[in-house]
């Protein structure tokens, strides 16, 4: 990923409210050029209402916002001319197809009837979605969707990118993909405002990270920087023999003085640790006691973690609340 001084999206103090509840409570972001920002939060968080915003759909209680140097009240359609979104839902007429719904996208942007075709034939392409081209958007697999959305979201070649839940439903496979698209749009300069309700996704595309919950912000910075600030380091050991998780638990608590949590099911016995000084210890202990191990390893808290230890309640997708409601 590419990087640049330049900030492609800026947002300072952002307030929406819905009658007595905030959406948004004075959200401030910051998007460098050619990066990819991931937000993260639950349904409710307030994560729409800021790309609604930031997409010139919704109007800020208060605070401003600039897109490409172009504030995005005062000058939204110029704001427009140079972004693109995907929502969490299918943008596209169902009952046409792939091809025409692209063609006809291009047309409403102002290109030409040529231009419009040529645009759709790169993007078909691009999006390996040719052979289904003159299929009827409506029998398209949830992976072949989500790819026309994005296809459409670029027809007029937007410097900036919003994905609001852009893999919500898609199963693994077609999730991948949708990811690989969107570091290959990073590679050629586009700029993405990623929101996500997934962890993972956001460590394995996101630059930087923000933490909304409840409206407010409560965490940015990089992916890294994130985990280090929920703590402790983890000690993981998983014995080749899932008879000796008893004994591998003893050793471990002998060596770190704290009770690890033992995973029956993963065959996995795990303990917060203030350093690696007691790997080596661990190390030994299971070579003297004769046990084999498939891992053994400390890592940084995993971003589910981080999000309870900030938030004090875990990441998972819970009933979306009015604030979120109204503003789709």
């Amino acid at each position: 990923m590419t990087t640049s001084n330049q900030v492609a999206i800026e947002a300072v103090g952002l307030v929406k409210k819905y009658g007595t509840t905030t959406a948004l409570a004075g959200v401030d972001l910051s998007v460098p050029t050619g990066t990819v920002l991931g937000v993260l939060g639950p349904n409710g968080a307030g994560k729409t209402t800021a790309v609604r915003i930031l997409g010139t759909l919704l109007r800020p209680d208060a605070g401003h916002a600039t897109v490409g140097g172009y504030d995005v009240v005062r000058e939204a359609a110029k704001v427009r001319g140079i972004i693109g979104l995907t929502g969490q839902y299918a943008s596209v007429d169902e009952d046409m197809s792939g091809r025409r719904n692209l063609v006809m996208i291009g047309r409403l942007l102002g290109m030409s009837r040529a231009d419009s075709r040529s645009r759709a034939e790169q993007l078909l392409e691009r999006f390996e979605l040719i052979d289904a081209g003159d299929r009827i958007a409506k029998g398209y697999s949830g992976g072949m969707r989500r790819r026309l959305d994005l296809a459409a979201s670029l027809v007029g070649n937007p410097r900036i990118l919003y994905l609001d839940e852009p893999t919500t439903g898609l199963d693994p496979h077609a999730r991948n993909g949708v990811w690989e698209t969107i570091r290959d749009l990073v590679l050629d300069g586009t700029t993405v405002l990623l929101t996500t309700q997934y962890l993972e996704e956001a460590d394995a595309l996101a630059d930087s990270l923000m933490v909304f919950d409840k409206g407010h912000v409560v965490a940015s910075g990089r992916p890294a920087e994130l985990k280090a600030q929920a703590g402790k380091q983890t000690l993981d050991v998983r014995p080749s023999e899932p008879a000796h998780l008893e004994r591998v638990a003893a050793i471990v608590a002998e060596a770190v003085g704290v009770r690890p949590s033992v995973d029956v099911v993963n065959a996995l016995v795990s303990a917060p640790v203030t350093d690696g000084t007691a790997l080596p210890v661990v190390v030994r202990r299971l070579d003297e006691a004769g046990i084999a191990v498939t891992e053994l390893a400390l890592r940084l808290p995993s971003l589910d973690e981080v999000f309870l230890a900030l938030t004090g309640h875990a990441a998972e997708e819970r009933p979306a609340d009015i604030l979120e409601g109204a503003s789709r």
